[in-house]
């Protein structure tokens, strides 16, 4: 996408800059409507949808997925790359939505068909899918199948970017769900040297994630005082980067919640 019209767009984006990201998506969108096949229009409204779910408004990035969804296939292909990313993004606002069950359905297919492709782009797309349907399994209670996956997942991804980072927070994730807090509060740790390693643009939509794994791995280890220290960092970067209602800054108050409890039962 670069030098195109929508690099600003995801410059923007990829700088943290919802806000400002989401209005030059949509009005890229709005001055190229016409002609029908022009791919840059649907391409800026799966700007808008990233965006607009960076912001927290879940349901509102569905309904943008959603309509865009048939240009892609129309003009991309039902299996070109550009449509199968953006299958997999819609699928993973499914499960800020809740709607986990859904999320796992279509992250696997998502991957079955990525894998089936060819060109640069599919594996970065098989990680991102894995990755949702982690999430996915995770939320649903099914922590065993989870951890199996995010671990397959890395071995055959060991490029130390993005994707790795959300796969090892996916195992962390699914090792504090199974109560092995010793070994989730490792691989936190091994994300949080990823993180930081990674350019600017990367660690952005990972905000707080980190701190959370961490402090999720240090409550169930007993370090309650300093699982709130970093339950509250996790909040306020999430509160400060995303909005209220993004699912992680609610993720992140609701852990501090169980953390004061757990502090005022003593």
């Amino acid at each position: 996408m670069t030098r195109s019209p929508v690099s600003q767009a995801m410059a923007l984006y990829e700088a943290g800059r919802y806000v400002e990201a989401e209005a030059e998506a949509r009005a890229v969108a709005a001055a190229r409507s016409r002609p029908r096949d022009d791919m840059y229009a649907p391409l800026a409204l799966s700007i808008a949808a990233l965006a607009t779910g960076a912001q927290g408004r879940h349901a509102e990035a569905l309904a943008a997925y959603d309509a865009v969804l048939p240009a892609f296939g129309r003009i991309f292909g039902a299996e070109h790359p550009q449509t199968l990313k953006l299958r997999s993004d819609r699928a993973q606002t499914l499960t800020a939505l809740a709607r986990h069950a859904e999320c796992e359905a279509e992250c696997a297919a998502v991957a079955r068909a990525a894998t089936r492709g060819t060109g640069p782009e599919m594996p970065l797309i098989v990680a991102a899918a894995r990755n949702g349907l982690v999430f996915a399994l995770n939320a649903q209670g099914r922590h065993p199948e989870a951890e199996a996956l995010a671990r397959e997942a890395l071995a055959a991804h060991r490029v130390p970017d993005r994707f790795s980072l959300v796969l090892r927070l996916g195992l962390a994730r699914s090792l504090n769900g199974q109560v092995r807090h010793e070994e989730a509060l490792a691989e936190a740790e091994r994300a949080g040297e990823l993180r930081r390693s990674l350019p600017e643009e990367q660690r952005h939509p990972e905000t707080g994630a980190v701190e959370l794994a961490v402090a999720t791995a240090l409550l169930g280890l007993g370090r309650g005082t300093e699982a709130r220290l970093r339950a509250a960092a996790a909040h306020d970067a999430c509160l400060a980067t995303f909005g209220p209602d993004h699912r992680r800054t609610v993720e992140a108050r609701a852990l501090l919640d169980r953390i004061d409890g757990a502090l005022s039962a003593r």
